[in-house]
């Protein structure tokens, strides 16, 4: 990712185990599916189809247009 020091060798999760168990220790640190985002790919190099499986989608809220009278 663009804000991941390329010079620094990084953990690869490339399977849902393995990614599973870095969600569960990062968990504790992160408030939300962004956030938690942000901390793999900085501390890790993912499998990104693995992360998407395993972290719950976030559904844009509902706008609803006002009634026509």
């Amino acid at each position: 990712m663009l804000n991941a020091d390329p010079l620094q060798a990084r953990p690869k999760l490339l399977n849902a185990t393995l990614v599973a168990r870095a969600l569960d220790s990062l968990r504790p640190q992160v408030n939300s599916s962004a956030e938690m985002w942000q901390a793999l790919t900085n501390h890790y190099v993912v499998d990104l189809d693995a992360v998407a499986a395993l972290l719950p989608a976030v559904e844009p809220e509902t706008e609803w247009l006002p009634s026509r009278n």
